[in-house]
């Protein structure tokens, strides 16, 4: 049996997949471990290129490899699954790995850090709080609304259905409802209680780094956005330009052609959604505040006047991504683009 050089690593809860090759690419290894066998397996190998999916749990488990020695690379799914040959199963799959991880044009995704993986959490634990947030709002307009008990939009409005909640002497909710509704009143403070510590949380994350406080100074880049960037990207020289991190992110039109006929569409649904949707949003405040108080740049005027606010508040944050990733390869402060002379 030939040496093994690459193993392609199959991850789930409890089972695991290996399948190794030499140098000359031949199967050596194909191997079913458990998971209280699997850190023993690689102890006594020899150092090797690991393929693994960058899914769940893989940064743990690239972090755990590499302490034993070995060269880990973590790959995207959907840039493995073409290799995976006829039907899908954990040994096609490792073997799929196997197969991607050699490939020179391959992407591979960094290792996060824990210190990286805790501040996502942070996210997307805000993410799940405004959910719940959104409804328990949601729950209570309906089902005073019910009762013929309506309110205008917007906080004031949904805090009069709660004084009403708690008005014991109103006697258009009945007993049963009031108190289903009191319930509701109660976790809905509650978790407006923890969405602001979570954003305080958030706030001390994006201003502990200078990466973070550098970021924040862009028109449209708040404390959650800068935050978001230092902890998804934790080197942006995997990016050969700004413009190849829009890309990633998706803030570029879909391409369909052929035939040396450029065909492009809209923006897709692949990508960092997160980091897209907080761009996105960011740029829509910086529109909206140009509207009402004008602006300086004469290339977002010239943009709004032929463009419809979506497309313009897209474009805007293509633009924002590449003064990110120029602000973080070059360790720069942000500075105001001065208009250029006529």
């Amino acid at each position: 049996m030939g040496q093994i050089t690459t193993i392609g690593l199959d991850i789930a809860k409890s089972v695991f997949q290996v399948h190794g090759v030499d140098a000359r690419g031949e199967t050596v290894l194909r191997r079913r471990l458990t998971r209280a066998r699997l850190m023993p397996f690689f102890e006594k190998l020899g150092r090797c290129v690991v393929g693994i999916e960058a899914c769940a749990t893989s940064h743990f488990w690239a972090r755990e490899l590499r302490k034993l020695g070995h060269d880990v690379r973590l790959m995207p799914p959907s840039y493995v699954k073409p290799y995976v040959k006829r039907q899908k199963n954990d040994s096609a799959d490792a073997e799929a790995i196997c197969e991607a991880v050699t490939r020179p044009t391959m992407r591979f995704v960094e290792v996060k850090s824990p210190e990286q993986q805790s501040v996502m959490v942070l996210h997307r634990t805000r993410q799940m709080l405004m959910r719940q947030r959104i409804q328990l709002s949601n729950a209570i307009r309906a089902h005073m609304a019910e009762f013929g008990i309506a309110a205008p939009v917007g906080r004031e409005g949904l805090q009069k259905l709660i004084d009403i909640v708690h008005e014991e002497g109103d006697e258009r909710l009945p007993t049963e409802a009031r108190e289903c509704l009191q319930m509701m009143a109660a976790q809905l403070r509650l978790v407006n209680q923890q969405v602001l510590e979570n954003d305080r949380r958030i706030r001390i994350s994006a201003r502990a780094t200078d990466t973070g406080r550098r970021l924040m100074a862009i028109p449209g880049v708040g404390p959650l956005l800068a935050s978001a960037f230092v902890a998804s990207i934790p080197d942006p020289a995997l990016f050969k330009s700004g413009m190849n991190l829009a890309a990633w992110i998706v803030l570029v039109p879909r391409q369909n052609s052929s035939g040396g006929k450029e065909r492009l569409g809209g923006i897709t649904k692949q990508g960092n959604r997160y980091l897209r949707q907080l761009l996105v949003v960011g740029a829509m405040a910086v529109i909206r505040y140009a509207e009402r108080h004008g602006t300086r740049r004469p290339w977002l005027v010239q943009l709004m006047a032929r463009r419809t606010t979506k497309i313009a508040a897209v474009a805007l944050a293509n633009k924002t991504a590449r003064m990110v990733w120029a602000m973080m390869m070059r360790a720069e402060a942000y500075r105001e683009p001065e208009p250029r002379a006529a």
